[in-house]
């Protein structure tokens, strides 16, 4: 393994964990982009405030909107291990107020130590809520009429997000950890396909349910990862600097891709493997969603406090809004984009739900 491999793994274990979008996991490298991209940037799409925004928890991560109850989840977690204060918080959309937060369970009584929660994904085909448990090496289900904790799957190593694929009855989960994605049956909770790439550090998923497959961000590898259920091998596929995370177009035929070092989107043809455009958003991109409404790609930017939306026909930022300090996650859920943050700017250090309109 080479030394500037082991360096990116190091930094972005320390610097985050990678716990489902955490702080940056390349300090900095965003300042790739150059200046002149930066300014063409910021002279198309002149910054404006969010539609409304609202504190949630401390240590918000991702959150995932559920149709068939119309809440949205989201998970926070706080501290270093042993981390004992974190939950899986259940959110009116509409009125952005906390309906219910559940306690993971504890894990070491000696501690308080909790199975921590870090990325989400809904399961509305079974009511239930998939969550990573990054520290501990596993994804947890859980009930969405009762919040109860139905199951602990161990055996993803440093797992970082998960997607449901209900048509199909899949979970996937990524293992940064050790180049891994983990599929689980959505009914039995067993494991059903293991995908490795030596060397890879899977982060962002994203997946197509119509055919089942699943892609997966390589943070070492500046590649996408795409593993289909009836390929016996991933296909990599190159992107950007730095790829963190990852959304697909409508028709399931284009990627794209938050570039953090390079501070950019990359829109992807999966059929071809190449990259066809590649678009300056601002500083620490971390985190990307699509709105199949519009066509509208929405980034968020951690370092700048921004969220872009893009025209990716276009290949240009169509308007920047500013959210709150360090946007980590996005979700999009009838034409709405929710966007949580880490800037502990609540009444009692709460972070934010910032919840932003997308127009066509």
């Amino acid at each position: 393994m080479s030394s500037l491999t082991l360096r990116i793994r190091r930094i972005a274990a320390t610097a985050v964990a990678v716990a489902a979008g955490s702080t940056l996991a390349l300090p900095g490298a965003a300042h790739a982009a150059a200046p002149a991209d930066k300014a063409a940037v910021a002279k198309a799409a002149p910054a404006a405030k969010p539609v409304t925004a609202a504190p949630l928890a401390k240590g918000l991560y991702q959150s995932a909107y559920s149709d068939r109850n119309h809440v949205l989840w989201a998970t926070a977690s706080v501290g270093r291990p042993p981390v004992t204060n974190s939950a899986l918080v259940k959110v009116d959309p509409r009125s952005m107020k906390v309906k219910a937060s559940y306690a993971p369970p504890v894990t070491d009584t000696a501690t308080g130590a909790v199975e921590a929660v870090y990325g989400v994904a809904v399961d509305d085909r079974h009511n239930t809520v998939w969550t990573t448990n990054t520290r501990n090496n596993s994804v947890a289900v859980y009930s969405q009429r009762t919040g109860k904790h139905l199951a602990t799957l161990p055996g993803v190593n440093h797992a970082r997000e998960v997607v449901v694929d209900e048509r199909h009855n899949t979970a996937w989960a990524s293992g940064f950890g050790d180049g891994s994605l983990v599929a689980f049956d959505t009914r039995t909770y067993k494991e059903k396909k293991r995908v490795t790439v030596a060397g890879a550090g899977p982060a962002g998923l994203a997946l197509n349910e119509r055919t089942g497959t699943a892609y997966a961000t390589d943070l070492n590898g500046n590649q996408i990862i795409e593993a289909s259920p009836r390929a016996k091998a991933p296909r990599l596929i190159p992107t950007g600097e730095g790829p963190i995370s990852i959304a697909l177009s409508r028709d399931g035929r284009t990627a794209y891709t938050a570039d953090q070092k390079a501070g950019s989107l990359s829109v992807v043809d999966l059929r071809k493997g190449t990259v066809t455009t590649s678009v300056p958003t601002g500083d620490g991109t971390l985190a990307v969603a699509s709105d199949p409404r519009s066509h509208t790609v929405v980034v968020a930017n951690r370092t700048t406090a921004t969220v872009s939306l893009i025209d990716p026909r276009k290949g240009s930022v169509v308007k920047t809004v500013t959210t709150g300090a360090n946007p980590n996650h996005i979700e999009i859920a009838h034409g709405t984009a929710y966007v949580v943050d880490k800037s502990g700017t609540g009444p009692r250090g709460e972070d934010q739900l910032n919840r932003i309109r997308i127009k066509r």
